[in-house]
């Protein structure tokens, strides 16, 4: 495909995604709190080194949030099941905010580790349910289209919050500020999470589909 050709189609995914306003704004909520998440894990290493601690401690609390995260995974989806995915995202981001919280007073290898423990707690369940919950809001026939503009759209807007963190400590000459820095993009995201009426936009995207399933081509948008 030409450049001019991926840019149509680009717009042509962009106009399709307005069509459905729940869809859009969990997007762009996710792609916000989700660079304050991976901000935190790109940075972990250097924090650590600044606080002092050793390569063979910042590889256990690596290797600490990825066999620990996976029984959490499922306990979030059991969460979900429970109270909805909106909910269960939102108390994943309120504990990140604690993490980043709880980060700028952390003086030793033990506070660390605690701070890795509760990534390990959040990571994996926040962002999973955050994809499935955008899915249901997204007609079947379009989800492909969208997920991948989902893709794209999330590694570049991943570039903003260590954007800011290295913004940041270049004003302050800190790590521990730059790590507060990445509230804010827990707060917005989450503000704009509240904003999407879930049950609307799903039952928008299964209009969609119903309409697509009579449209001539499968197809409507």
């Amino acid at each position: 495909m030409t450049f001019s050709g991926t840019l149509s189609r680009l717009g042509g995914t962009l106009r399709s995604l307005s069509r459905h306003r729940q869809a859009a704004l969990m997007l762009i909520a996710f792609l916000l709190y989700n660079d304050g998440i991976g901000t935190i894990i790109r940075m972990a290493a250097a924090f650590g080194t600044e606080i002092g601690l050793a390569s063979g401690a910042l590889i256990a609390a690596i290797l600490l949030v990825q066999f620990v995260g996976i029984p959490f995974s499922f306990l979030f989806g059991s969460m979900a099941g429970r109270m909805g995915a909106r909910r269960a995202v939102l108390a994943g981001l309120l504990v990140y905010t604690a993490i980043a919280v709880l980060a700028y007073f952390t003086r030793t290898e033990a506070h660390f580790f605690a701070l890795a423990f509760l990534v390990a707690v959040v990571q994996g369940g926040t962002q999973a349910l955050s994809r499935s919950l955008f899915a249901s809001l997204v007609p079947r026939h379009l989800s492909g289209e969208f997920f991948a503009f989902f893709g794209v759209s999330e590694k570049f807007a991943g570039i903003f919050g260590p954007a800011v963190y290295a913004a940041t400590i270049a004003v302050t000459g800190s790590c521990r500020g730059a790590i507060l820095s990445v509230i804010g993009f827990f707060a917005v995201g989450a503000g704009i999470l509240l904003a999407v009426d879930v049950e609307a936009g799903q039952a928008e995207a299964r209009a969609a589909e119903a309409k697509a399933a009579r449209a001539p081509g499968g197809r409507y948008e």
